[in-house]
């Protein structure tokens, strides 16, 4: 007894259809490897879920890109304009430039050497020896900057030391003035009145204890 033919409709519950869906995929891209290998054909496949993830199948021999070409050559239909055409072929050189720079930079550091010939290894070191030559021209400049910013700085402090002396200076020789003016101002005063006592100073001898010693004789 032979299998029912089953429709072919949309299926309603969800866990079912993904569960189909899962098992259908496998075949598909099962099939497309098989296609590819016994027929020697190019053979690509694009495929999505319900919730958006890809699925892709591509022969070994080819690319997506190669095979979307020549569909559109051999249908005629034009699948991007000239615009996608000039920014795929412009990604693809910058892809190419970012690949060499890579290698470059992989050289600069010593790294993966082998390869290069010897004219290359000796353009490498003329190369190192310019950056050399450009990051000392670069780190004196910077020193003399920084020699020019510390004078600039040190004749700074030296004037305003300067100042802080002559005010300071001033202050001192102030200072001293005020002094002689209050000691001129007490000897003054001191010149103007009389004794408290009111007796006239009076002058006295001191008597010797010892006799004469040429009355004795």
């Amino acid at each position: 007894m032979g299998r029912g033919k089953i429709e072919i409709k949309r299926i309603e519950n969800a866990s079912n259809r993904q569960v189909t869906f899962s098992k259908r995929k496998q075949g598909i891209l099962k099939k497309a490897k098989e296609i590819s290998v016994l027929c020697d054909s190019q053979v690509s496949l694009i495929l999505f879920s319900s919730a958006g993830k890809l699925y892709e199948y591509c022969s070994p021999s080819s690319s997506l890109k190669d095979v979307l070409t020549r569909y559109q050559k051999s249908s005629g239909k034009k699948l991007w304009d000239a615009r996608h055409e000039y920014l795929s072929t412009e990604l693809d050189r910058i892809r190419k430039e970012n690949e060499n720079m890579q290698i470059e930079l992989r050289h600069f550091m010593g790294e993966d050497l082998s390869s290069l010939t010897v004219q290359e290894l000796r353009a490498l070191e003329d190369s190192l020896q310019i950056g050399f030559d450009s990051v000392h021209i670069k780190q004196t400049e910077c020193l003399n900057n920084d020699i020019q910013i510390l004078k600039k700085n040190e004749r700074i402090l030296e004037e305003e030391n300067r100042q802080l002396k002559y005010i300071l200076h001033q202050q001192e020789q102030s200072a001293l003035r005020e002094l002689r003016d209050i000691d001129l101002g007490s000897n003054k005063k001191g010149k103007g009145y009389p004794s408290q006592s009111g007796v006239q100073p009076f002058g006295f001898r001191v008597q010797p204890i010892q006799p004469n010693l040429q009355q004795n004789k």
